[in-house]
């Protein structure tokens, strides 16, 4: 199992090349976003509630922003690239959802303080710098706020699909070092405590996504380590690699991806 550390300090430095809104298409069109019963945790323990202000850091093409409006919460969404924000919006109106769209930063949110009662970051925290990213969020959220961390990854296990695919990614992308992952991130616990944040809770559920080839493909070429790095004719040729591999080794379609989602709530004092 990979090194859970070594993951988010790769990570940062390869924040420092990836560009998502280079695959902001495939992104919005092929990639899952959190499911139902995500959303459904979170109103149970009262964080998601109708009529609560909600601010999604790094919401790239916003899924999670979708699934707070979609229950009634008033949701703001923010990302640093505008391509990924033009499919957001884009994505809202067609599911006929108000969301709001803004481009900043999460260490820089421009929001005014106290102006949030629940602050999201699902897929992204590893992207930011945590230590000022915890502090805007301290900053925005109104007392007694909460704070929700959320992963949704897929899980490789020896010889599995996953497995596989992440291999190709590092073979045409040696940078690339974020595989081997349990979905669980217990190295975010600690900057939270520091920060100020109270009542951290975690949980965990697993739960098998169906991918035709076509979504799979889509899903890895808006990657980290594939469209947002790596020049068009690299991710062609990885494109087609993959497409090999998955008519030759799993042709049965649609594949079960077993993805394990893992989630931190937080308190504002």
């Amino acid at each position: 199992m990979a090194d859970p550390d070594r993951i988010v300090k790769n990570a940062r430095e390869l924040g420092k090349i990836v560009d998502f809104g280079k695959t902001a298409t495939d992104y919005g069109r092929h990639r899952a976003g959190f499911s139902p019963e995500f959303f459904d945790r979170l109103a149970v323990a009262g964080i998601v509630a109708r009529g609560r202000r909600a601010l999604d850091l790094g919401t790239g093409t916003g899924t999670i922003a979708r699934g707070l409006a979609a229950r009634g919460m008033i949701a703001t969404g923010l990302d640093r690239s505008a391509s990924m924000l033009a499919e957001a919006d884009r994505l809202a109106r067609e599911a006929g959802l108000t969301v709001r769209f803004v481009e900043a930063t999460a260490e820089e949110t421009g929001m005014d303080a106290g102006s949030f009662d629940v602050v999201m970051a699902g897929q992204c925290w590893h992207w930011f710098d945590r230590k000022r990213a915890a502090e805007e969020v301290l900053r925005v959220l109104a007392p007694g706020g909460k704070l929700v961390l959320g992963h949704f990854d897929w899980i490789p296990l020896p010889g599995n699909m996953v497995d596989a695919t992440e291999k190709l990614i590092e073979q045409f992308n040696p940078k690339w070092t974020l595989g081997g992952g349990m979905g669980i991130h217990p190295q975010y616990l600690s900057g939270l405590s520091v920060a100020g944040f109270k009542n951290i809770e975690t949980y965990s559920f697993d739960l098998d996504v169906p991918y035709s080839h076509e979504d799979w493909r889509g899903r890895i070429r808006a990657s980290a380590g594939v469209g947002a790095s790596l020049p068009p004719d690299r991710v062609a040729e990885f494109d087609a690699a993959l497409a090999k591999i998955l008519a030759e080794r799993w042709p049965e379609q649609p594949m079960p991806v077993l993805h394990r989602t893992w989630t931190v709530t937080a308190s504002k004092p």
